[in-house]
């Protein structure tokens, strides 16, 4: 199909790697991965950002998760955390691969960002993904004196496959009574195992993104345990599924205009509006699944403004 992409983002589209069209192979995929984000992390600065890698205790009877910490350099008073969730559809993406993405939220907002290596399908498929999450979610919580953060300003953020994972962690956290979340950030987030939306069924060859692409993810994440699409596949798994979204945070949801996950997303923003959630959409024109790694673009620079004002004014930062 054609599609009318923003014609700043259509010019640039063919640079983009062959590395991101597929993850059929997952070890080739996770390879050819880490040499583009080797690529994007050489020029980043990391001025005024203190990194530090450690583990944390995993969920029980299962390994401990790695995480990497960043904080603002001379940090003297409580600060908003943010626990950040890679995407790669459940099957690619680490550490690295959010380097850029962690610097730009601590520096810019002057936050704590906890970014959590948890386990990747197929080899881990849910809950295992989830609960690393959870476990992470958890030790933030719990650490606030030693991370030098509030408490009760801590928000979830994830994109795409993070996205999802990160909405799970918030339907986790309220069921479990766990710690208090003040804001979920919903990146192009992938909620549905269902695959029946009309952008997922339209959307069959869309750059980095594609419903091919989406019926293998799921397949890695669910596992032998369930088939997606099934009935009994669970919300925790699928957030789309959830039938109560009453009491979760507050949250921001974008979507991409030819991007199969779009319908979901919308979908999922509505169904939390309706649930009386303070709920934040928007859906860019012209773009499509990480489009905004072309960052020079316009649209690509309105979104990451945008992403900061949010985050700013969900975590009560007032410069």
């Amino acid at each position: 199909m054609s599609y009318n992409y923003d014609p700043e983002l259509a010019s640039l589209l063919e640079f983009l790697p062959d590395v991101s069209l597929g993850i059929s192979e997952p070890v080739k995929a996770r390879a050819g991965f880490l040499e583009l984000v080797a690529q994007l992390n050489a020029d980043i600065d990391q001025h005024g950002v203190a990194i530090h890698n450690r583990s944390i205790p995993g969920p029980t009877g299962a390994p401990d998760v790695a995480i990497r910490l960043y904080s603002p350099e001379g940090l003297e008073q409580a600060v908003p955390a943010i626990l950040h969730i890679h995407g790669g559809g459940f099957v690619i993406g680490d550490l690295d691969s959010e380097l850029g993405s962690c610097v730009a939220l601590c520096r810019q907002l002057g936050v704590v960002v906890v970014s959590v290596d948890y386990r990747l399908a197929p080899e881990t498929p849910y809950p295992g993904p989830l609960e690393d999450c959870y476990a992470a979610l958890e030790w933030v919580s719990s650490n606030s004196a030693q991370l030098s953060t509030d408490p009760t300003r801590i928000a979830v953020f994830g994109q795409s496959a993070g996205g999802g994972l990160a909405a799970a962690t918030c339907l986790l956290a309220k069921d479990r009574d766990g710690p208090d979340i003040c804001f979920q950030y919903l990146g192009i987030p992938e909620l549905d195992d269902r695959l029946q939306t009309p952008s997922m069924q339209r959307f069959v060859d869309t750059p980095m993104w594609n419903r091919p692409n989406a019926e293998l993810s799921w397949d890695f994440y669910l596992g032998d345990q369930y088939q997606r699409g099934a009935d009994d596949v669970p919300y925790h798994a699928a957030p789309a599924r959830a039938e109560d979204l009453t009491g979760l945070p507050p949250a921001y949801i974008s979507t991409m205009e030819f991007d199969p996950l779009r319908d979901e997303g919308v979908q999922y923003a509505l169904n939390l509006m309706q649930a009386g959630v303070a709920t934040e959409l928007h859906s860019f024109p012209g773009t499509f699944h990480g489009s905004a790694l072309f960052s020079t673009a316009q649209v690509s620079q309105r979104e990451s403004v945008e992403m900061f004002a949010v985050l700013r004014r969900a975590l009560h930062i007032e410069h």
